[in-house]
């Protein structure tokens, strides 16, 4: 079951709206298939692994990471391919929750006759599938965020400075890793107008990677000759406006081919539940925040952050600047009723520390 969530990781944001599953087909101790959910979804992990055990596949154990659906979508149900190729035993590490799903599969199986375990690395598996688990039960997707400090806890200068260069090139490498296994990157409008960043994947070997460049910009402030605007009909850029923004900026927003959705914004500040919720509508599951102080304690005040990575700088600021977190923001990760630290290492010079929501 770890190498079939290994295999299923491979493919972490390139799935949705679907879960990145992972299948191996096992027969006399030998893995004789493997198959992980393709791009967009389709085919599905079981399908593939099966495909690719061919005849061996019969009177074998196949591992999947998700419960296999017993539905007819765009695709016919895994349950189906999984009796018709004769597989003897399923070892599932989670029951699905989705509700065309939610134990049918596994009924499906242990009626025809093949035995059906569950359980196996779940909790595992509920971290690898928790995009897709919060799509379903909460109708948001799962949240990670990303802020990097100083090592006297500033994000960014003055007002006027330039944009610190905080973390080295191990750091920013991770970080880099981190965004290709997301649907989409999201900013604020603030770090949108500070940065001017161009919120892609630059790593070599990663360019099939595309994640969904997000603005949360209420009132449609994001500049026309922007690096997001200039390349929209490239790289697609989703701006998520407050409910009375400017009909003419969201014209010409969209007339650069920036993709425009409203959601409420009382007092001018967006809704983030709601922001979350029209990310879920859309088919994303995992979104990766980059969006700078304001949005990381907005985040974590509401209750939206699933995974926190911290990285901090060896070197200070040793002057004002704009704090990485409010104490609000830091006590709550310090409070092991809503997070745990699972990770503490370097990465060159920088320390990278992450937490789970608990």
């Amino acid at each position: 079951m770890q190498a079939a969530l290994a295999y299923g990781r491979r493919n972490l944001g390139l799935t949705a709206p679907n879960p990145a599953v992972g299948a191996l087909v096992v027969r006399d101790g030998v893995i004789v298939g493997r198959g992980a959910t393709a791009p967009g979804g389709r085919p599905h992990a079981e399908a593939l692994a099966i495909a690719d055990a061919g005849a061996a596949a019969r009177g074998a154990t196949l591992y999947v990471t998700l419960e296999p659906c017993s539905h007819h979508g765009l695709t016919p149900p895994c349950a189906d391919a999984i009796l018709a190729a004769g597989v003897a035993r399923v070892v599932s590490a989670l029951r699905d929750p989705d509700p065309r799903v939610a134990g049918a599969g596994h009924a499906r199986l242990r009626e025809a006759g093949v035995e059906v375990v569950e359980g196996v690395c779940a909790d595992e598996a509920r971290r690898a599938h928790l995009g897709h688990i919060l799509a379903r039960t909460a109708h948001r997707p799962a949240v990670t965020l990303k802020l990097a400090e100083t090592a006297d806890g500033y994000a960014a200068g003055g007002e006027h400075d330039p944009r610190l260069m905080i973390t080295g090139l191990a750091a920013n490498n991770r970080v880099q890793m981190m965004r290709a296994t997301h649907d989409a990157i999201m900013v604020g409008i603030g770090t949108a107008l500070a940065d001017d960043p161009l919120m892609t994947v630059r790593l070599p070997g990663l360019e099939r990677y595309r994640p969904l460049r997000v603005v949360l910009d209420a009132a449609l402030r994001l500049p026309l000759r922007s690096r997001l605007v200039v390349t929209a009909r490239e790289r697609p850029v989703l701006a998520i406006a407050g409910d009375d923004a400017p009909q003419p900026r969201a014209a010409a927003l969209r007339e650069a081919g920036v993709e425009i959705v409203r959601v409420a914004a009382p007092e001018g500040r967006l809704s983030l539940p709601e922001a979350l919720a029209a990310l879920a509508s859309c088919g994303l599951t995992r979104v990766f925040s980059e969006g700078g102080p304001q949005i990381a304690a907005a985040l974590i005040g509401a209750g939206l952050v699933d995974e926190m990575a911290l990285f901090t700088s060896p070197k200070p600021l040793a002057r004002a600047g704009a704090p990485a977190l409010e104490s609000a923001a830091r006590a709550a990760l310090a409070d092991p009723s809503r997070y745990r630290l699972v990770e503490e290492s370097r990465l060159g010079v920088d320390r990278l520390r992450r937490w789970e929501k608990v």
